[in-house]
């Protein structure tokens, strides 16, 4: 997938995502890695990155997340030229909220970066459906 003028005009999103305070305390390089993603999207063309880090070390059923909802919410409203991850099935912490951002992200084009690719997610559903599998999970 090609990034076009029409991505870079809309900003690039980085959700930082940890799930426990334990991996919090105990993986701070992937917490780097995840940060350091911003510098991947300006050697991608755009200007800067917006960092989604509220929902660090927020975990479990029920557990709200504000900053998975804002990044919803900027997809939605067009805002957002591509979503960055180290790893994209990190972005959600369950099937249903991955599918909806998948979902979203297909609807008004925005793109999905990670470290295996640049992917309109569009593409990622229909080769999820084509494998027959949960692409999350792999089952």
């Amino acid at each position: 997938m090609k990034i076009t003028a029409e991505h870079l005009a809309r900003g690039a999103y980085v959700y930082v995502r940890q799930s426990t305070a334990d991996q919090l305390v105990n993986n701070p390089e992937s917490r780097r890695r995840q940060y350091g993603l911003a510098e991947r999207a300006r050697s991608l063309g755009w200007k800067d990155a917006i960092i989604i880090d509220e929902d660090l070390g927020r975990s479990g059923p029920g557990i709200s997340r504000p900053g998975f909802e804002k990044l919803l919410a900027a997809i939605c409203e067009g805002r957002v030229g591509a979503v960055l991850a180290i790893e994209a099935s990190r972005l959600a912490r369950n099937g249903r909220d991955w599918h909806t951002l998948i979902e979203f992200c297909g609807l008004v084009g925005t793109l999905i970066i990670d470290e295996d690719g640049i992917t309109a997610s569009s593409q990622r559903q229909v080769a999820a459906r084509h494998e027959g599998h949960d692409e999350r999970t792999g089952a």
